[in-house]
């Protein structure tokens, strides 16, 4: 069996490269540029990739488009989905034509017109939409266990079988939820929260305050993997930043839960490596 650091080696590596490129992009000649959109409820991310699928540009915002994995703001989410393809634009010198992107796994009768149409309103031309955990594991690599994205909206759970998807379903839990209890318990507003909540220094005191819900992400995991046999469990999305998050689900669920270095970049990541040249 792999070890932890050996799972997380290629994932980590990677987003250590976007995270530098994020701050610097790298400006050479490439045939081509890939392009992963990931419209979350609390960030937009565009994340870059070069004909050889190594990251050289990215750039986030965040933004309130989304509520529980579906599109609310269809005008706002295009227009950041602009604004940063023209930001990124400038940077590389090139144009950006090629994405993908991704939906919350059981919304694709739902809302996967409207993510297309957002790509598209962009000025992008979308070569493929797949669910966030299968995006996710393009990056983690995982063969057997559940990889659970723990989103601003919503926990997203797919449960992997000899590295093919078996099992996928989504429910309305996330880090909008967290800032609410932050909000509530704190007496401050939402943003004010949500700025809290994201600084390390204040995670160790949060940890309690949070622990009811992160409880209930761990309740829903459990629901969705009873009936197969789930061994490891691997947490993506920014929500998962939260330090300690992993030894609660783990508490929780009886069953080993690990994270990468930085579980907010492995989505965008990896919708970025399922972007091609056929256009949809």
């Amino acid at each position: 069996m792999q070890t932890v650091n050996s799972t997380f080696q290629y994932c980590d590596q990677l987003v250590r490269d976007f995270e530098a490129v994020i701050a610097k992009p790298i400006v050479s000649k490439s045939s081509v540029y890939y392009t992963g959109v990931d419209l979350g409820t609390a960030y937009i991310v565009l994340a870059v990739l070069d004909e050889n699928y190594r990251p050289v540009a990215g750039a986030y915002r965040f933004a309130n488009v989304v509520k529980d994995g579906m599109i609310v703001d269809y005008i706002g989410a295009i227009r950041i989905v602009r604004e940063l393809k023209q930001e990124l634009e400038e940077k590389l010198g090139t144009e950006l034509i090629y994405a993908a992107a991704a939906l919350p796994p059981g919304t694709f009768t739902l809302d996967s017109g409207a993510i297309k149409h957002v790509v598209q309103g962009a000025g992008f031309e979308i070569t493929n939409l797949l669910d966030e955990p299968t995006a996710a594991n393009a990056v983690l690599k995982i063969e057997d266990g559940a990889i659970v994205d723990v989103g601003g909206g919503t926990t997203g759970i797919a449960i992997l079988k000899g590295g093919k998807v078996i099992y996928v379903a989504d429910e309305p839990t996330g880090g909008t939820h967290f800032s609410l209890v932050i909000a509530g318990a704190y007496k401050m507003s939402f943003d004010d929260a949500e700025h809290y909540k994201r600084d390390f220094k204040n995670h160790r005191e949060l940890t309690p305050v949070l622990r009811p819900v992160i409880e209930k992400v761990s309740s829903i995991i459990s629901s969705h993997i009873a009936e197969y046999p789930v061994k490891e469990i691997y947490l993506v999305g920014g929500t998962c930043c939260l330090s300690g998050f992993e030894d609660i689900i783990t508490k929780q669920t009886k069953i080993p839960t690990y994270k990468p270095q930085n579980p907010m970049f492995v989505t965008p990541l990896g919708i970025a490596l399922n972007c091609t040249q056929e256009i949809l």
